[in-house]
């Protein structure tokens, strides 16, 4: 497909880019100051009522909690996961209490639209498609889809999945996009992908033989394979993404104050220890 690059660990661009945004705050004071200052400014609006919010004083993100390690439940019922810490860390800049809305990953997009929700953070890619239906903030971290099979699949690699294979994806992602698009624009045709709420049902499908394959970032893959013996996860990779927080057109004030507090998050390695603690590096 047109959308493959060179194969990179996850971790190493994730950190590649981290460190080389983070470099820049440190190599150049007035870049770091103007990170510093968007979020301080943010932090005054927020306290002054004067940014959109969907509930007074709180900061509500949308997301689908079924994709590790970006965000997924705790056994207590909460909420855990490199999304949610780095969305916490905005929040706390802001001086809001951030609030985590759950729903099918589908839904998140129209949540922010609609004013449900404050910001979509949920692994999401940042694509043109999307950009027509909200903004994006700069991007905080890199990914790269991955083919998950059997392990005695006789799948070797991505060009493998053109021989009338059967793919399950999450519906909505970028996965799903790439997958049913036509043969001529790289993708294998809708007759040949199933799309499920999200990823561990997709992968429950691969193991009970329903698709050949499944479509999914690298993050989530890992984990889903280390939980279920019999997979394996192709060397080939399939696309490399970047993930981004998506919010409502119009709400500039918002997006302003979120984009610097990030800024300043990456700037002072925060957003790299979040990424460290919950990926290791290979």
């Amino acid at each position: 497909m047109k959308k493959r690059l060179a194969k990179v660990t996850g971790i190493a661009l994730v950190a590649a880019m981290v460190i080389g945004l983070a470099a820049c705050g440190s190599s150049n004071d007035g870049a770091a100051n103007d990170a510093a200052g968007a979020a301080s400014a943010g932090a005054e609006t927020a306290a002054a009522g004067e940014i959109q919010l969907a509930e007074d004083g709180k900061l509500h993100m949308a997301t689908n909690a079924a994709f590790p390690p970006y965000e997924m439940t705790t056994d207590d019922g909460g909420f855990e996961g490199i999304d949610v810490e780095v969305a916490t860390a905005i929040a706390d800049k802001l001086g809001l209490e951030l609030v985590v809305d759950d729903m099918d990953f589908s839904a998140t997009i129209a949540a922010v639209q609609s004013g449900k929700s404050d910001m979509v953070m949920a692994g999401m890619t940042v694509t043109p498609e999307r950009q027509e239906n909200i903004d994006f903030t700069d991007s905080y971290a890199n990914a790269i889809q991955v083919v998950i099979v059997p392990e005695d699949s006789d799948i070797q690699t991505v060009d493998d999945l053109a021989n009338d294979k059967m793919i399950g994806c999450q519906e909505g992602t970028t996965g799903y996009i790439y997958c049913s698009d036509t043969p001529e624009n790289g993708g294998y045709g809708e007759d040949h992908v199933l799309s499920y709420t999200n990823g561990a049902m997709a992968v429950q499908a691969l193991l009970g033989g329903k698709v050949d394959a499944v479509v999914i970032d690298n993050e989530p893959a890992k984990a889903f394979v280390e939980a279920n013996e019999g997979l394996r996860i192709l060397d080939t990779e399939f696309a490399n993404e970047d993930y981004a927080i998506g919010i409502a057109k119009g709400n500039d004030a918002l997006m302003s104050a979120v984009n610097g507090a990030l800024q300043e998050l990456i700037a002072d390695g925060t957003v790299q220890s979040i990424v460290d603690k919950y990926i290791v590096s290979e």
